[in-house]
């Protein structure tokens, strides 16, 4: 039996304000030529079809259309909600998807709703247990949250997804018939993409592998964005995201599994890259060095090791348009202390304390100063008196944090 494993496609990503819709055309038009080439028996979806969980009727419509054009190429399709899905939602359109073929899963039901049979071209039997991600809130009722401490209750969790692990897979037996499970959840011992919703990756929602049966010939994970094998009992398996959500995924690189497995061996698994997506780069260097650059088609996160000033983000974005992100590197700003956090304010004007807050956050540039001061008298002379002092630096302290790079 051929699997082909997928998640975490988070359809409407907007990065940096740079909408990545065509982006992911390409990649999940990529997706569907790999399904034709190796015309696999199944495919699965293990969660964040979507990147929020209230999606545009575009990203709904890119969905659903390779949703449907997966199906297209005779293998059975089984998607589920991660994180990011609006369950409820996706199980509305639980009646479309039945009329397509396709298997959708959006909450948590009754066993029998997330136990599914089928059987390839081939003859041979597949029993899956698919289950969409479970929040800790749900799992873990209200009352018993504020009667346990963090880690009791990271445990009750736990306990509570093993349990229902156990009992929709108290029928997995070596009698002929491929056992599988797909799920989207964070499991012990599992690397982290960079680009995660950090709220659902903490320790609170981890399991150990031991929640999966040792009769599972193979358990398709979605949630982490790096493709990687955890161990566990059975092949516990995370297929990564078919393209970098975010800068802190620059150095994975994208790709599907493809899995062949059989009732009395052990899946075999292969990863196969997904080249259509922009790559993303982080890059680092002076104002100069960066001038010098070769024009390439990634989008940019921007290092400058340069002291702040102001423009120098507009200059950055003249000389690389496909700048998303542009920051003073961290390595040449002050570190914080408590007296930057809170200057004494006792007998100062708003202009000496301005000033003296940008000597501490390194942004020590004329021409910022120039700019607040002709903004302070420009205020005190439209509206006198209306404006306390100290509102007035408080506002130039908030414009400096802001404009810092």
């Amino acid at each position: 039996m051929k699997i082909l494993h997928t998640s975490d496609w988070h359809v409407g990503k907007v990065l940096k304000g740079q909408p990545r819709l065509e982006e992911h055309k390409a990649v999940l038009a990529e997706l569907v030529e790999i399904a034709r080439a190796e015309s696999p028996d199944l495919i699965l979806v293990a969660g964040d079809l979507f990147d929020t969980a209230a999606p545009t009727p575009s990203a709904t419509r890119l969905v659903t259309g390779a949703l449907t054009a997966l199906r297209a190429t005779g293998a059975q399709v089984v998607a589920i909600a991660g994180n990011h899905d609006n369950g409820a939602a996706l199980d509305a359109l639980r009646p479309w998807a039945e009329a397509a073929g396709i298997t959708l899963r959006g909450t948590v039901r009754g066993p029998a709703d997330h136990r599914i049979t089928g059987t390839t071209a081939a003859g041979e039997r597949w029993r899956l247990v698919a289950l969409p991600f479970l929040s800790q809130r749900y799992a873990v009722r209200a009352v018993e949250m504020f009667q346990l401490s963090a880690a009791e209750a990271n445990q009750t969790y736990a306990d509570h997804l093993a349990r229902l692990l156990a009992a929709l897979t108290e029928d997995f037996a070596a009698d002929g018939v491929i056992n599988l499970i797909t799920t989207h959840l964070t499991v012990v011992g599992g690397t982290t993409g960079g680009g995660e919703r950090q709220a659902h990756t903490i320790q609170a929602y981890a399991v150990p592998a031991t929640v999966f049966p040792a009769s599972t010939h193979y358990v398709a994970l979605g949630h982490l964005h790096r493709a990687q094998t955890v161990p566990g009992p059975a092949p516990v398996h995370y297929c990564g995201s078919p393209l970098a959500v975010d800068f802190g995924e620059s150095a994975n690189t994208p790709s599907v599994t493809l899995v062949e497995v059989a009732a009395g061996g052990t899946a075999q698994l292969r990863q196969v890259p997904i080249t259509s997506a922009v790559p993303l780069r982080t890059v680092r260097g002076t104002v100069a060095e960066l001038a010098a650059r070769e024009p390439d088609e990634a989008w940019l996160r921007v290092f400058v090791t340069e002291p702040p000033r102001a423009g120098l983000r507009e200059e950055v974005q003249e000389l690389l348009p496909r700048a998303l992100e542009v920051r003073v590197d961290p390595a040449l700003l002050p570190p914080s202390t408590p007296a930057a956090a809170s200057l004494d304010r006792a007998g100062r004007s708003p202009i000496e304390l301005f000033n003296e807050y940008l000597s501490v956050k390194g942004h020590d540039d004329p021409a910022v100063r120039e700019l607040f001061a002709a903004l302070y008298e420009e205020v005190q002379d439209h509206s006198p008196g209306e404006l306390p002092d100290e509102d007035v630096a408080g506002a130039a302290t908030g414009a400096g944090q802001e404009g810092r790079g």
